[in-house]
Order: structure tokens, then sequence, then C-alpha cells
């Protein structure tokens, strides 16, 4: 719990839990506000959880929840009110703490200067300078859309692998592009890596990095969360109402993990013997339970496609089945791999590969079957199955350890825009990347429309790509650099081997090395090695840095189709 005091009788943080309130009581805080409403994210606790906590160690608590991008007159009013009715001191929270920050900084105006409380807030980490118009003007109901927004050339949603990696490329290629970044984390996580956490090969430490520590030094980072897009206006609006502006916009948020979708599931995760490996807390759990377990039913989940990475419910399958065979135990436990799809890899040229490993696991292949409810006292899941007559029965299946995928979707703020497809993706020609309605817009990563496994290898050959266009775009061009889809999936059958899928469009086999290296149809320790030795250091030290090693993006000789809206490319008419 990351605390910044703004003044003696308020401090601030980023979403807590409720363990974090006896910390808090302990520090001396006598009351809490939340201001973060529930639902905006996959593994965020109730507000009644947080008032629950409270109140079992005395604290005074008030539930005051703004919606990104809309903060209001009345919530500064309500912020005000329970300041004054609250026992000092107080702890706001929020999810990255921009709204109690805003709340507070509207409160003021009037009584500070508007630049003292712009310098308060720096020193807590916090960058109100997009509020700087209504401090300025003393109207905390004042419009969001009214007053001067921030302006850089290219503006990227998302600080994740597909954000910092383009952010990098751009700035390789022309060092003077002002480039902002609007992510709220402070931590960025290499998930490829938590299947090893799950199977006990690497510490949950060496996936996780300080965000800062990543970004480009040339970027503008702006620490808070965008809220909504108004491409109308090339802007995009953040949490706490300020707007910043561009030319050309990259969304890159990641994908939402949909934890809820399950009934039980978010109550029985770590505890009961339910776990993933898609959450950085929950993967040494994994790894904890198949250490303990000796015998009984183990149930590995695969949800509706598509997902991030379609691999990795069967890793952590195999990877425990391994760790199971090796202590001699395995023939005492019952494994079930319930898959929502209707086959055991998308590729079918590594079928064969898998399926012996199956065989030799004796895993029992559950397809067309859809978690859709967890009883974690009872040990039990239920899962909806489709019959060949169409027809859909419920069935509840036992286990000893639960392995979960949750359905996934793109973000709640992305589904809801003018960007989204039907499905609520971005909306993007699966090539350039460019967005097929405006034409100062890209999407790239797990959020993007693009047919592709939804993997960082695939990011790794999407971000030179969009790098690449967006000057293009900036220049006045068309773009002209194409992906074709390729993303790769390690599939870790057994501690030391892996079957190493690379693909493109289609399915089509897109393997990086010649077969007498790595044959990725059979399991190779070399692939191994890559998994484990390498391929952290390229993510880390490669790609986040803009470096394109067996990544350079392919052009083509012409001019693409004439886009939809070719009139947003025009920068000229701003110009003059």
């Amino acid at each position: 719990m990351d605390i910044k005091t703004l003044a003696p009788d308020l401090s601030v943080a980023s979403q807590i839990t409720a363990q974090d309130v006896g910390v808090a009581a302990a520090r001396g805080f006598r009351a809490i506000i939340i201001n973060r409403p529930d639902h905006e994210s996959d593994d965020q606790p109730a507000h009644e959880d947080i008032m629950a906590a409270a109140a079992r160690h005395g604290l005074g608590v008030r539930y005051l929840p703004v919606s990104p991008g809309r903060l209001t007159r009345k919530d500064v009013e309500a912020f005000e009110q329970a300041m004054r009715e609250l026992p000092a001191p107080v702890l706001a929270f929020c999810r990255t703490g921009t709204r109690s920050v805003s709340l507070w900084a509207l409160m003021q105006a009037g009584h500070l200067s508007t630049d003292a409380i712009v310098k308060t807030a720096a020193a807590a980490g916090y960058d109100l300078s997009g509020l700087r118009t209504r401090l300025e003007a003393g109207d905390t109901g004042a419009d969001r859309d009214h007053g001067k927004a921030l302006h850089h050339d290219v503006v990227i949603v998302g600080g994740g692998a597909a954000g910092i990696a383009t952010a990098a490329s751009i700035l390789k290629r022309r060092k003077d592009i002002d480039v902002a970044i609007i992510e709220p984390r402070t931590e960025h996580y290499y998930q490829p890596g938590w299947t090893l956490v799950g199977g006990g090969v690497f510490k949950r430490e060496q996936t996780e990095r300080a965000m800062a520590a990543l970004m480009p030094k040339r970027a503008t980072w702006l620490r808070t969360a965008a809220a909504e897009f108004a491409p109308e206006r090339n802007e995009v609006i953040l949490e706490d109402g300020a707007r910043v502006s561009y030319q050309v916009l990259i969304v890159a948020p990641g994908i939402k993990l949909d934890w809820n979708a399950i009934a039980g599931l978010d109550e029985a995760l770590g505890r009961h013997g339910v776990t993933s490996n898609y959450r950085f807390d929950m993967a040494p759990y994994t790894w904890t339970l198949i250490q303990s377990l000796k015998r009984g039913r183990a149930l590995f989940t695969q949800p509706p496609m598509p997902i991030k990475c379609a691999g990795a419910p069967q890793k952590a399958m195999y990877l425990a089945c391994d760790a199971w065979r090796r202590r001699g135990v395995l023939d005492a436990i019952d494994v079930e791999f319930h898959s929502a799809g209707g086959v055991l890899f998308g590729v079918q040229d590594y079928v064969p590969a898998l399926q012996q490993y199956v065989e030799r696991y004796g895993i029992e292949l559950c397809f067309q079957e859809t978690l859709v409810a967890v009883d974690g006292p009872a040990k039990t899941a239920y899962f909806d199955i489709s019959g060949a007559d169409g027809q859909t029965r419920r069935e509840a299946r036992s286990f000893d350890m639960l392995h979960v995928c949750p359905p996934q979707s793109a973000p709640d703020f992305v589904r809801r825009s003018p960007l989204a497809d039907d499905a609520g993706w971005v909306d993007v020609d699966g090539e350039t990347l460019q967005h097929r309605r405006y034409g100062n817009i890209f999407g790239l990563g797990d959020a993007g429309s693009s047919p592709n496994a939804k993997t960082a290898a695939a990011v790794r050959m999407q971000a030179p790509v969009v790098a690449h266009n967006v000057l293009n775009v900036l220049d006045g061009n068309a773009p002209n650099a194409v992906y074709n889809g390729y993303g790769s999936c390690p599939l870790t059958v057994e501690r030391g081997k892996i079957v190493l899928a690379e693909f493109a469009y289609g399915g089509k086999p897109a393997p990086t090395l010649p077969s007498w290296l790595i044959d990725g149809t059979r399991p190779t320790r070399a692939a191994w090695l890559l998994k484990e030795k390498l391929l952290p250091t390229i993510y880390f030290h490669q790609m986040l840095r803009g470096n394109e090693i067996l990544a350079r993006p392919r052009l083509l000789p012409h001019r693409p189709t004439a886009h939809d809206a070719p009139a947003a490319c025009d920068f000229e008419a701003d110009r003059r």
C-alpha cells in the first residue's frame, strides 16, 4: 500500500484491500473514503468488503464513487462534506489515487493558489496539469469539455508490452517526436513468466519491474487512466476529467479478465484449491497446490476464445502433471481439461505432439464444456456442456484443485467507445493495424480486433508495424508496413521441454528459426532454454527498448487501398 500525504488531515492511495485497512488503522488513520466504483477491474474488492473491514477496526468510512472522466461538482461537495464529518486523518483511495487527489484539489480551489495545489499533488506523484483550467476558474463544476487540453503529437493508451514497445520503436526512428503514454500502474509485469511461476520454475518477483524503469526516456508518462475517447475532437478523456489531444492515437490498453463472469469464482480464488496463473498474486498458489496434492481430482479450464495466450491453460496442466509424475503421485490424480472449444489447439501442426502428452499423463479431454460457476467451500465446479443436438446441460464436478482461465474481453471503456467493432474490440485493419474509420488511430495488442493470437510474441511484431505507419501518417503518407498475423505459443509440456508453436494468419506455421535448431512440431530442450533463459531478456532489454531483432516490418511497394476516412490524416488544415 503506497500512501501519499497531501495535508495533515488527508492522504491518498491506489486500490487497497480489506487487509490494508488494518495496516491503515495501525498507521493512525481514523477514516477511509472510497472513491472507486465497484467492478472497474477484475481483481478489485467490493466496497462492502472495505467498509466491513473499516467497521472491524473502528474506522469511519464513506463510499463516494466517482466514475472515471466524470468528476462533477456534486462529487466535490460530497467529498468536502465527508472531510468535515469524518474523524481525521483520512485515507482516500481509487484505482490510482488520481480521482481522490483531484477531489481534494478542486475542494481547495479558491482557498489555495493553483500553483500550490499542483505542486502539492506533484510532490505526491500526481500530475494535475490537466485540471489547471478548472482550478484557476475556481469552478468545480466546469464542464470537462471546456478549457484547454494537453497536447502531444502521439498519445498511447496503455503502458503494457504493446504501448511501451511501440513508443520505444517510434522514438528509435525519430527522436524528436512528442510521445505521451497514459498508464496508471506503477508496476509492469512479464506475464508470459507467470506460467513458470505456477510451475515452480520462476519466482514471482522475476516477472515484475518498476514501470518508471521501463518507460522510454523521451516519452511523457501520464500516470493516470484513460476513461473515454473523443475521436471527433482528437482527444482522450482521463479519469479526472482532464483532456489530452493528439495528432495520432495508439490504443493498447490490454484485455479485461472477467472473473465476475463465473459465479462464485472471485470469492473462491486463492482458497479452497482454486487458482489461476492469469493473476500475478495467484500463480504462487498454483505451485503450492501442485506440491501439496497427492490424490484426488484436478480440473483445468479454458473459456471461449479469444483469450490471451490460448495455450496457457494447457501449460499449467502439463507442468502440474509433470511435477506429479516426478513425485510418483500422478496415477492417484484424475486430471481433466475442460475447454469451451472443440479442439486441443487451434493450429493442427502442433496437435500430435500435444496429444502424446495428453495420453502420457492420462488427461481426460472434455470439449464444449464452459465453466459457469464455482462453489469454493463445497469444492464443486459447474459446467455448461453443449451437446451434438444443440442442447446445453449443466453438470457439477467435484475437485481438489481447480485452475481457471477466466473469460476475457476488451476493457469496458473501449467496448463502449466509438472505436469498438461489434464485438467490442478496437476496430483495426489486420495488416496495417490502422483503425478502419479513424485514419489517425491505430490499435495493437490484446484489445485489437486483428484475428491473431493474443500473445507478447504478436506484440513484438505489431509494434514496429505501428511505429512505422504512425510516422507515415504524421508525414502525410499512407501506412505501408504490414503485419502477417504472427504469434507464438511456447507450450511447456514438461519441465525442460517445450513445443514451440509459431504461426501466422490462417493458422499457417511460421517458424523463426530453422528446424535443425528448433523443430516446433516436437518437444525440444532448445525451446525450453529459449523460453526460460532468452525470452525474458529479449522482452525487457530488446522489445521494450525498441530494438527490433527479427521483427523488422515488411513494407509494401505500393499504397494500400484508400482509407475510409482520409481526411483524418490531413493535419495540414490544422497547421494552416
